[in-house]
């Protein structure tokens, strides 16, 4: 299967056991002008989703880049085919250089090769990047919001009521600084570093230094949500045994809406949403493999650029 070539990840016990949804208590502070306590959302627990690429595009207006290539069997015949990674060079938010980028990745992969993803090469994906990964796991604190991603436990910290430095380093997942709008919690990153597999998504989208993403989650009733869950399931394939996900689930559910814009490679700034249920499984931890030999090219195999340290961290 081509989960086991693109992930290249190894499954080692799980130690956390999620918190029950609605168990916790809401936070008992308010870091926001004119946001009261009671209006904090509790997002605080493990988010799961089923989808690949995952990304939801939106109802109308500019989206993400989509997959050309289409499942042609059941079952979820017409969604993406995650076999074939082929994405929308023709999408107009596209500048033409980085059309031609996104092209270039999809005629690697029509011809049955694996391109290097920062996930199959065990790099930091970055945001929106890491979006990808079927869990988070969110910890509210009054001065951060800390998110740990399943896959190689990739970690963000968002610092609460803060502004951006005057002179930002480029790190991994950028510089996070979040408020709260009411019942929603915004989070604004900029900084993102541009790193040997840069790409914002599994196409190959490239970004650049300019790179802005904001991020809205909201706790939604299903029905609130349902319209972004059924162009999720029109759009991305699920994965079988991906995650807990429970089709019947008709609960809370948490939403993530996302702006992104970086005029070095987009024409306009586009959206996307991801849908999340409450996760009834323990965290399940996995860490990348760092098999230098990139076996998946077959006769091809060559040597991959993982990570790789001069001397020990201790």
């Amino acid at each position: 299967m081509n989960l086991r070539r693109n992930f290249l990840c190894t499954v080692f016990a799980a130690a956390v056991a999620p918190p029950a949804f609605g168990q916790a208590v809401v936070p008992a502070f308010s870091t926001a002008t004119n946001v009261s306590a009671a209006s904090i959302p509790n997002l605080s627990g493990i988010w799961s989703h089923p989808l690949l690429p995952g990304f939801e595009p939106p109802r109308s207006g500019p989206g993400p880049v989509t997959n050309r290539s289409r499942r042609l069997q059941e079952p979820q015949k017409g969604v993406s085919n995650w076999s074939e990674l082929v994405g929308d060079y023709t999408n107009p938010i596209l500048q033409p250089w980085a059309a031609e980028v996104v092209k270039k990745h999809g005629e690697i992969s029509r011809t049955g090769a694996i391109y290097p993803t920062p996930s199959n090469n065990c790099w930091p994906g970055g945001v929106p990047f890491v979006f990808w990964d079927f869990q988070v796991h969110i910890s509210q604190q009054p001065h951060q919001v800390t998110m740990i991603y399943r896959h190689g436990n990739e970690v963000r910290h968002v610092r609460m009521d803060a502004a951006h430095a005057a002179e930002i380093r480029p790190s991994w997942y950028g510089d996070s600084v979040g408020h709260y709008e009411g019942d929603t919690l915004v989070i604004d990153t900029v900084g993102i570093k541009i790193g040997r597999h840069a790409m914002l998504d599994m196409y190959g989208t490239p970004h650049t230094e300019k790179l802005h993403v904001v991020e809205r989650y909201r706790i939604l009733d299903y029905d609130e949500a349902k319209d972004a869950i059924e162009r999720g399931a029109k759009e991305n394939w699920r994965v079988p045994g991906g995650t807990d996900f429970n089709p019947n689930y008709r609960g809370k559910v948490l939403q993530l809406h996302f702006t992104i814009e970086d005029d070095g490679v987009f024409t306009t700034p586009w959206t996307a949403t991801i849908t999340y249920q409450p996760s009834s499984l323990e965290w399940s931890e996995l860490i990348c493999s760092e098999n230098r030999v990139e076996y998946y090219h077959g006769e091809n195999s060559k040597e991959s650029n993982v990570p790789t340290a001069a001397k020990p961290d201790f």
